[in-house]
């Protein structure tokens, strides 16, 4: 997407899931690339380097309580080392990808905009939360730091998650025949497809300096919030002959919150999300039946990000800090 607009893109990434590629993608490949970890990042790393779109981190709630102290090195303390080099490199735009899971525990009291108060439940939310307020503190007529507030993905790349809510529940009702919920369905999710949140990064990396410095941004659909048990719902029309199972395990989870997207639809400039939960599910159910998953697949670790992490411990590739080793 960024090279289709003339962008020179470089990537850097540690590779902790380089072999869960299950079926290449035509395109998607960096014009160069630093296999680095995001904590020993350098300056000579950011030459030449006008916007950096900062997507490192341990990515979700159960990959964040693997380890909270973790978290907050990688997430916070590396998101902030980062940026001070950044800053010092000349590099002027900052593009952060932050989670509406900051709102975490708003419950059901209405859509709420960039200005609600943050209430952070997981390790992962607050190294996001704590991470927005380090980079503000840099902002400066020089460093423009943006914040995007993504709702929960879905969708697939050339590494498929099957650890996000839509996604998972789709590969349930193709693998077993049955969309199983784990709460009472009840939990409000803002939910956005992961081409949708690449376009904002990249709305949000071009975009004129004071249409968006120092700012954030929930990204999203307008039509985007859903409660968990009607994303069941969704997924059951796309797997026809699947049956829906509500078990209540998981009723003690506070996370529930609506987001209002207007901000970014009306303030960020050229964001125009495209994908509809429907075409979503979809996409993914197309996925499944050309691959052919079963069960054992996949809940597999190429899917499970959590699982591919504890595969590498096992296996003597990464230490408890999750630093690779020599094999």
């Amino acid at each position: 997407m960024a090279q289709a607009r003339g962008h020179g893109v470089t990537g850097l990434d540690v590779g902790y899931f380089e072999d869960c590629v299950t079926r290449p993608q035509a395109g998607g490949v960096a014009d160069a690339q630093i296999l680095r970890d995001i904590r020993d990042v350098a300056a000579a790393d950011l030459e030449g380097i006008d916007a950096i779109v900062h997507l490192a981190g341990l990515s979700n709630d159960p990959m964040g309580e693997l380890n909270p102290g973790l978290t907050y090195d990688i997430n916070l303390e590396s998101t902030l080392k980062l940026a001070r080099l950044a800053k010092a490199a000349g590099v002027g735009r900052f593009v952060f990808a932050s989670s509406c899971s900051i709102y975490g525990a708003a419950g059901g009291a209405g859509q709420l905009d960039e200005t609600a108060p943050l209430e952070p439940v997981s390790a992962y939310a607050v190294s996001k939360a704590r991470s927005e307020e380090g980079l503000l503190a840099l902002a400066d007529a020089d460093f423009s730091p943006v914040f995007m507030r993504n709702a929960t993905a879905y969708g697939l790349g050339s590494r498929p998650r099957f650890d996000l809510v839509v996604n998972n529940l789709a590969g349930w009702a193709f693998a077993t025949g049955a969309v199983r919920v784990m709460s009472d369905g009840t939990p409000w999710r803002p939910l956005t497809h992961i081409e949708d949140i690449s376009l904002a990064a990249l709305c949000a990396a071009e975009a004129p300096r004071d249409a968006v410095h120092g700012q954030a941004f929930n990204i999203g659909r307008p039509d985007a919030n859903y409660q968990v048990k009607d994303i069941a719902q969704a997924v059951l029309a796309g797997f026809p002959g699947a049956r829906l199972q509500i078990t209540g395990e998981t009723g003690g989870d506070p996370r529930s919150y609506r987001v209002d997207f207007s901000k970014a639809l009306n303030g960020l400039p050229g964001f125009a999300p495209q994908w509809t939960l429907e075409r979503g599910v979809a996409e993914v159910a197309r996925w499944l039946k050309a691959d052919g998953l079963g069960a054992e697949a996949f809940d597999s670790r190429l899917f499970i990000r959590l699982k591919q992490l504890r595969h590498g411990m096992e296996r003597g590739e990464l230490n408890g800090e999750l630093r690779r080793l020599p094999v």
